[in-house]
C-alpha cells in the first residue's frame, strides 16, 4: 500500500508534537488520585460484594476514607492498617475502617509504617500474579484456537439481560463474528458505582458488571471450543468507574476494551482531570493485561462534518497514542478508532474514504486499529444502508485495518435484529475474501486526488497539534477543537472525585506497574 507521500520525518514531528501536548497532563496524573482509582486498588485486594442498600462495599470504604480527609494517603495504606487492626479478610478490613474513628487513629512509628507497607507489598504482588495467571489461561486458549485473519469481524449485542446477549452472541459467533461487544447500558459511565452481580434489565444495552463480564466470557469460551476459533469479547471501560470496570474485565480475561482520552470529557461531560487520572490507570491495567483498547475518534465526525474535520481524527490519533505508550501499552494493542462517515453525496466518497484510512495506516503501520460503518447519514431505505456498509467494508479490507465494527442496515430503524447481525456477516466475510490482496495491486498517483487529500488532511492536523502544544490541551477541547464540542477543565461531572496525593501515598499496585519495587 502507498506511502501516501507523508515522510517519516513529518510523523515523527507529529509524535513529537503529542509528547509535548501530553507532558503536562502527566505532571496532573502524577500529583493526584481518584475515588475510582482507590475503589479500583480494593477489588484487586479482593474487596467485593455490597453492603446496606445494594452500595459496593468498595464505594463504602473509600466514602468513609474520603469523608475523614484521609484517602490521600491511599486506599492500600488504610487497607494495610486494617491488616494491622487485626482484620482477618478483605470483608472484615472494610468493616474495620467504615466503623473505626480514622481521624483519631494515631500514626505508626516509623518501623511499624515500614512493616505495614512491606506486608501490604508482598499481598500485592500475589495478586498482581494471580492476575496474570488469570490472563494466561485467556491466551492459552486463543493460542489453541487462534482467532480468524484480520479485519476481525465486531459486532453487538445490547438486550439489557446478560443472559439474551450470551444466546446473540453465540449465534453471531456462529455467523462468523470474531468479535463480541456488549453495549453498555444508557448512562452507566456517569454512575460512580460499578452496579454489582448479573443483570437482567438494563436501557440501550446490558450493564458491564464483573459477573456480566464473567457470564459472557464463559459462554464464549465455550463457542470458541465448539467452532475451534477464538471469539474475543469486549466491553467499554471509560466514565466514572472506569479504572474499576478495566480492572474487573483483566480478571474476567476479556480481550478489548473501548478506552479514550476525550471520550469522556468531550461527550459525556465527565471533568477532564478525572477522565486523565483515572484512564491512566485503567491503561496500566490494560497492559498488564494484554488487553486491547479502542479508541474513539469516529465520535468527532459524528458530531462535526466527516469531511471538514478529518484532521482532528489523525490528530487525536497520535494524542491517544502517546497516553497510551506512556502507560505501558504496545503498538498491538492500539485500536485507534477512526470511520467511514463523509456525507455519501458528495463526489469521490471512496476516494476521500480511502484516503482517510490509508493515511491513518500509514501513521500507524503497527497498531490494529478499528474501523467504524456509517452512522451519521444512514437512512431508513435498508438496501442503500446495506450497500452503504459494503463500501466500509471495501475500505477496511483495502486498508488493512485490524477490527471492523461492521455496519447494519437497519442502524437507522432500531437496534440490530440477529438477521441483520447475519447479513452484516456475510457481506463483510464475502468482501474480505474477495478482495484480500488488494492493496498489494494498486498504487496512489502522487498527484491524484487520495495522495493529495492525505496531504491536506495530515498538514491540518500538524496545525492543530502545534496549537495545542502552543496553547496547551485545555485550552483546545475549551474551544471546541474536537468533535465541535466545548469542555471547560473545572467543569462536568467527577471532579469532587479528584484527590491530591499525600508525600508518603502508597499505591503498590501501580508501583509495581511503573516497574517499581
Amino acid at each position: 500500500m502507498s506511502g501516501l507521500f507523508i515522510s517519516d520525518e513529518q510523523i515523527a514531528h507529529a509524535r513529537a508534537l503529542a509528547r509535548d501536548i501530553t507532558d503536562p497532563i502527566f505532571d496532573l496524573i502524577a500529583k493526584h488520585t481518584t475515588v475510582s482509582v482507590e475503589r479500583t486498588v480494593l477489588r484487586w485486594f479482593g474487596v467485593d460484594g455490597v453492603g446496606n442498600m445494594g452500595a459496593p462495599l468498595v464505594n463504602l470504604m473509600v466514602d468513609r476514607l474520603k469523608a475523614a480527609g484521609v484517602l490521600n494517603k491511599g486506599a492500600a495504606y488504610w487497607y494495610g492498617r486494617a491488616l494491622r487492626m487485626g482484620a482477618s479478610s478483605p470483608l472484615d478490613a472494610v468493616e474495620r475502617l467504615t466503623a473505626a474513628p480514622l481521624e483519631a487513629l494515631q500514626p505508626l512509628s516509623p518501623d511499624d509504617e515500614a512493616k505495614l507497607r512491606q506486608e501490604v507489598r508482598v499481598e500485592a504482588r500475589a495478586m498482581a500474579q494471580e492476575l496474570k495467571d488469570r490472563v494466561a489461561r485467556r491466551t492459552a486458549l486463543r493460542h489453541e484456537f487462534p482467532p480468524g485473519q484480520p479485519p476481525h469481524k465486531y459486532v453487538i449485542v445490547a438486550t439489557g439481560n446478560i443472559f439474551d446477549d450470551v444466546d446473540q452472541a453465540r449465534a453471531a459467533a456462529q455467523a462468523g463474528a470474531d468479535v463480541i461487544a456488549v453495549i453498555r447500558s444508557t448512562a452507566q459511565s456517569l454512575l460512580d458505582y460499578v452496579p454489582h452481580g448479573a443483570t437482567t434489565e438494563g436501557y440501550g444495552g446490558t450493564y458491564a458488571t464483573q459477573e456480566n463480564f464473567r457470564i459472557m466470557r464463559e459462554a464464549l469460551d465455550d463457542e470458541s471450543r465448539k467452532l475451534k476459533r477464538y471469539i474475543q469479547l469486549t466491553n467499554y471501560s471509560s466514565g466514572l468507574c472506569m479504572s474499576e470496570i478495566a480492572f474487573s474485565a483483566a480478571w474476567e480475561h476479556l480481550d478489548m476494551l473501548l478506552n479514550d482520552a476525550m471520550y469522556g470529557i468531550l461527550f459525556r461531560d465527565i471533568n477532564m482531570r478525572r477522565t486523565f487520572i483515572d484512564q491512566y490507570f485503567s491503561r496500566r491495567i490494560c497492559a498488564l493485561a494484554g488487553i486491547i483498547i479502542n479508541t474513539g475518534e469516529d465520535n468527532y465526525i459524528t458530531t462535526a462534518d466527516a469531511y471538514d474535520a478529518a484532521h482532528t481524527v489523525i490528530a487525536s490519533q497520535f494524542i491517544n497514542e502517546t497516553f497510551a505508550k506512556r502507560a505501558g501499552l504496545e503498538d498491538w494493542q492500539l485500536g485507534l478508532g477512526h470511520s467511514y462517515e463523509i456525507d455519501p453525496h458528495r463526489p469521490d466518497t471512496l476516494l476521500l474514504e480511502l484516503s482517510q484510512a490509508m493515511l491513518v495506516r500509514r501513521c500507524f503501520p503497527n497498531a490494529p486499529l478499528k474501523y467504524m460503518p456509517p452512522t451519521k447519514h444512514k437512512e431508513t431505505d435498508i438496501f442503500f444502508s446495506h450497500a452503504y456498509d459494503v463500501m466500509a467494508d471495501l475500505v477496511a479490507v483495502w486498508t488493512r485495518q485490524g477490527i471492523q465494527l461492521l455496519g447494519m442496515m437497519t442502524e437507522a430503524m432500531h437496534t440490530p435484529l440477529l438477521a441483520d447481525r447475519y447479513v452484516a456477516l456475510k457481506s463483510a466475510s464475502y468482501l474480505h475474501r474477495a478482495a484480500r490482496g488488494i492493496d498489494e495491486e494498486f498504487t496512489v498517483r502522487e498527484d491524484g486526488k487520495i495522495a493529495n487529500r492525505a496531504r491536506l488532511v495530515f498538514g491540518k492536523a500538524i496545525e492543530l497539534l502545534e496549537e495545542c502544544r502552543r496553547d496547551g490541551m485545555v485550552a483546545a477541547i475549551s474551544r471546541g477543537r474536537f468533535g465541535d464540542v466545548k469542555r471547560e477543565e473545572t467543569g462536568g461531572k467527577g471532579l469532587d472525585g479528584v484527590i491530591e496525593k499525600a508525600p508518603d501515598y502508597f499505591n503498590p499496585f501501580l508501583d509495581l506497574m511503573e516497574g517499581r519495587p
